[in-house]
């Protein structure tokens, strides 16, 4: 098979037990304000739909870039013709207009849903997820613009489907974001004067769109160092004036594209403000906020990462199934000494089953671990949005988990993919399948929008500790909850006990880190990744515990699904007997963790 012949197979009966039967978005989200009119039979049909266009349609550009990558000419970045079309499809479907409020025209859906159908565009071809991001800045300037800067950008980058970026990095400036040395000079009101160099700019130039829309940091002059000094500056490819109309191009000039390892079709660059000539910019909002405004957008694009990786691996999953169950290879090992033996399918070998049942457990548990998430954000809204006061807990919650989304997800995802690929042998290794490139594709993730590491020391040092650890003790407390109750009843007594013991050792290893704090900051620097990996699996080994109690109820009243509803139950055994065990190492581990490393001298290394 080529790599992009049919080569995704969405996963949408779990999305939907997710949605509908465990999180049941249809009672508690959808049809209620702020969100739109939506229904659960309209929710499903539109992923149903948007589920046949990523399979037939836009699946179809999954490897051109492979082979027909972006070029860079005269400053303007050429992309293949696959691509520009899978995303016109896209366009010409509405799907843009998902979680658009309904004052903007859109449907208004609650994040639950609108993740749940990025799941699909990203299983689909990755690289097509990036060039929607002009959708996300719309609803970013509706939230946060003044008027005038409504008035100007919101119906025209909606309705002709401008592209947009977010622009952080700079050449000396990759994770520590506060060295940025971009600089912005005020000429008037909230029109300023931008200049410098970014790097590593996603979607920072193409020609899919007539405009692209950049959201900018950079310092005013005598603004403080430090990211309390930086602003965030709306700032178009062409200029937009105050009716809207595009004027004369404004001096964005891509100066580089970057060569990489994968996710070819997505386009990274460096861009060049104000050189020769002034790239004019809006202060978004007219106030000077620019991280905590660009943190709307870093959040979001976190949450994305996570869910991405999740998707590489369920695709991944799938074609390693496909594969197993069609592959014929050795008898069964049972019979492996009777030379008579028929030869069977390698999915008969227990081997090949523990690789795929740790990938299907692993890619159902970080879909939940996602979509608890998405509907945590659907209450945000309902409560009020971001930052208000009856949103408190909804949205400190939200925090807290969107590390564990991108960091977990994202390094999980590249371990288990190699499982994918193993289990068709040196068949995986080649350009035919997939898996090769679906490895190269996600690497990236636990890269870029903040290392693992990052993740770490941000649900350590920022989410736990800002409210003395009361956010995560919450949600232990529902976890425990779980542990001490009946729900799935006799049937998970077991993975119920072992979901116990996983929390209690996770607690102990969060006191011993607290407790180690005193002695040094470098403990957390350490032993952050295994705090962060075992919060993520008891949290996922809880949520698939509570997915098996469901999957049991349902199938007394509904028989027909039974296999699927085996496969759930299927999936949490397996995780509380395979992967929540190993918290208990990890506790030991972070008990015994010691500063030794830190006094090798440098000339050992």
């Amino acid at each position: 098979m080529s790599s992009s012949s049919l080569h995704y197979t969405p996963n949408l009966r779990d999305i939907e037990f997710n949605l509908f039967e465990f999180l049941d978005i249809g009672r508690t989200s959808l049809g209620k304000a702020p969100f739109g009119d939506l229904d659960e039979t309209a929710a499903r049909q539109m992923l149903e739909t948007f589920s046949q266009l990523c399979t037939q349609e836009l699946a179809k550009s999954f490897d051109e870039a492979e082979h027909n990558p972006p070029k860079l000419v005269n400053g303007e970045v050429k992309l293949p013709p696959g691509i520009k079309a899978a995303m016109g499809a896209f366009y010409d479907a509405g799907m843009h207009l998902l979680e658009v409020p309904t004052h903007l025209d859109g449907l208004g859906a609650p994040p639950s849903l609108g993740w749940a159908a990025f799941e699909l565009l990203l299983g689909s071809n990755p690289s097509l997820a990036f060039y929607t991001l002009g959708n996300l800045l719309a609803r970013v300037i509706d939230r946060l613009g003044t008027d005038e800067q409504k008035k100007r950008f919101l119906p025209h980058c909606l309705e002709r489907r401008w592209s947009g970026s977010m622009v952080l990095t700079e050449p000396d400036a990759g994770s520590d974001v506060g060295a940025a040395r971009t600089k912005a000079r005020q000429v008037d009101g909230d029109l300023w004067e931008i200049e410098g160099v970014k790097r590593f700019i996603t979607n920072g130039e193409s020609d899919i769109a007539e405009n692209i829309i950049h959201m900018v940091l950079a310092r005013p002059d005598g603004a403080a160092p430090g990211t309390k000094g930086l602003s965030l500056f709306v700032v178009p490819k062409f200029w937009v004036n105050e009716d809207g109309s595009m004027g004369e191009h404004n001096n964005v000039v891509c100066t580089k594209l970057e060569k990489k390892m994968g996710l070819k079709g997505s386009v990274t660059c460096e861009l060049t403000f104000g050189d020769g000539k002034p790239t004019r910019g809006l202060l978004l909002g007219n106030v000077h906020d620019g991280i905590r405004q660009m943190f709307h957008i870093i959040e979001n694009a976190r949450m994305a990462v996570g869910l991405k990786s999740m998707a590489a691996l369920s695709a991944g999953y799938f074609r390693a199934l496909s594969f197993a169950k069609d592959r014929l290879q050795g008898s069964d090992l049972a019979k492996a000494r009777d030379k008579t033996a028929p030869r069977v399918p390698i999915l008969q070998h227990p081997d090949v089953r523990r690789m795929l049942m740790a990938q299907k457990a692993h890619a159902e548990g970080m879909r939940a671990l996602c979509l608890f998430t998405a509907s945590t954000q659907d209450q945000v809204e309902l409560q009020g949005g971001h930052r208000s006061t009856a949103a408190g807990e909804a949205d400190v919650l939200n925090d807290m988990l969107l590390p564990l989304v991108k960091g977990y997800c994202s390094e999980k995802a590249y371990e288990l993919l190699s499982l994918s690929l193993q289990v068709h042998g040196g068949s995986g290794y080649l350009t035919d399948y997939p898996l090769e490139q679906y490895i190269r594709d996600q690497k990236i993730d636990s890269l870029y929008e903040g290392t693992t590491h990052i993740q770490a020391l941000d649900l350590l040092m920022r989410k736990v500790a800002r409210d003395g650890g009361a956010t995560l003790q919450g949600l232990l407390s529902r976890i425990r909850e779980t542990v001490e109750g009946e729900e799935g009843g006799p049937e998970l007594k077991t993975e119920r006990a072992a979901l116990g013991e996983a929390l209690g050792h996770l607690e102990t290893m969060l006191g011993t880190l607290m407790g180690k704090l005193g002695e040094s900051v470098y403990h957390v620097g350490f032993q952050g990744n295994r705090v962060l990996a075992a919060v993520a699996e008891t949290v996922i080994g809880w949520l698939l515990v509570r997915h098996a109690a469901v999957a049991m109820d349902r199938m007394k009243t509904n028989p027909g699904d039974k296999a699927f509803y085996g496969g759930k139950v299927a999936s949490a055994r397996w995780y509380c007997h395979e992967v929540l065990p190993g918290i208990a190492h990890a506790a030991r581990m972070v008990e015994h963790g010691n500063l030794d490393l830190m006094d090798v001298p440098e000339e050992s290394f």
